[in-house]
């Protein structure tokens, strides 16, 4: 197959950890052609097909110099058999209209994983909204009225923005309630931006699991993400320690139960976070963890993802 990768910039991977790399690698090794782009090298003009500036790599083994690439050369993105959105979060206005010309690309006939329009309709925050019988008490407001209400009742909260990633802007507020109202106007810029307030969870010690589901199928092990020292959020970007462990049966329950829900919507790739009983996050955009899971278990996560992907081609003729 040519497949086709719009990422970051190559030249800022961390091929040790970087779950793209890791799809890329096992694609190369089953003699896939590969080529990448970045998602500002998309262009549409009436009258032809989405296209992209693209370079075909090649992966050379060396830990540093990690890839080769031919120049610069316009393609249509339905000379290719897949093409797969990796480009890291924020979901900010330019990945959004990224999707509609992804979308464009689609009805001319290309095949774009994940599905654009179930990025567009799958935040990575409020797609857990679907599923209430999965999570905590949760609150999506701008109101600080009902942060306060909302604090009065559960005492030890999490509030969060919309838009973030890595753990970024995640602020813990405990009984005595202090420093409440400046994060609340620091996160919904004094009314005007929604925020996310969850009941704190104490079973965060034990880890924010990275549950990922390929296919609509489980990966049978998750990467539990431990909080380190003093920090309160697990996030890998904010320090915490990845620790692979086998699905706990809660965990089964929930992926078997999200899993072909996501996997009908075009999403062939989703990384649920669960922390104890709850989940927290549905993560659709760029869910990683392939290499941490694979180096701790040797279950083969690349090799799973490239065995849904290639079956997805099929499937569309």
């Amino acid at each position: 197959m040519k497949l086709l990768f719009i990422a970051d910039p190559l030249e800022g991977f961390k091929i040790y950890k970087d779950t793209t790399f890791a799809m890329m690698r096992e694609a190369q090794r089953r003699g896939h052609q590969l080529a990448a782009c970045l998602p500002q090298d998309l262009v549409w003009q009436r009258g032809s097909q989405v296209t992209a500036r693209v370079r075909d790599i090649s992966l050379t083994g060396d830990a540093t110099e990690w890839f080769q690439a031919q120049p610069l050369r316009s393609s249509p993105l339905t000379a290719f058999d897949a093409v797969l959105m990796r480009k890291d979060p924020p979901f900010d206005s330019e990945y959004f209209y990224a999707t509609h010309l992804l979308e464009q690309a689609e009805r001319e006939g290309a095949r774009v994983f994940n599905k654009p329009r179930a990025l567009r309709d799958h935040p990575e925050k409020l797609a857990i909204m679907e599923f209430p019988q999965f999570i905590g008490p949760t609150l999506v407001t701008r109101d600080p009225q009902d942060i306060q209400h909302f604090h009065a009742e559960h005492q030890d909260i999490i509030l969060k923005p919309l838009d973030g990633m890595g753990g970024m802007g995640i602020f813990r507020v405990g009984p005595d309630g202090l420093n409440l109202g400046s994060i609340t106007e620091t996160l919904n810029r004094h009314g005007a931006q929604s925020v996310m307030v969850q009941k704190f969870l104490p079973q965060i010690v034990d880890g924010d699991k990275r549950v990922l589901i390929i296919g609509g199928r489980p990966v049978p092990f998750c990467l539990a993400r431990i909080p380190q020292g003093s920090e309160v959020r697990g996030n890998l970007a904010a320090g915490g320690k990845g620790v692979a462990r086998p699905l706990s049966a809660r965990d089964w329950e929930i992926a078997e139960a999200l899993g072909p829900v996501l996997q009908s919507r075009g999403l062939l790739l989703a990384g649920v976070d669960v922390i104890g009983e709850c989940v927290t996050e549905i993560n659709v955009t760029s869910p990683t963890c392939f290499q941490e899971i694979q180096e701790q278990t040797g279950c083969d996560v690349a090799h799973l993802f490239v065995d849904a992907l290639e079956s997805a081609v099929a499937a569309h003729g």
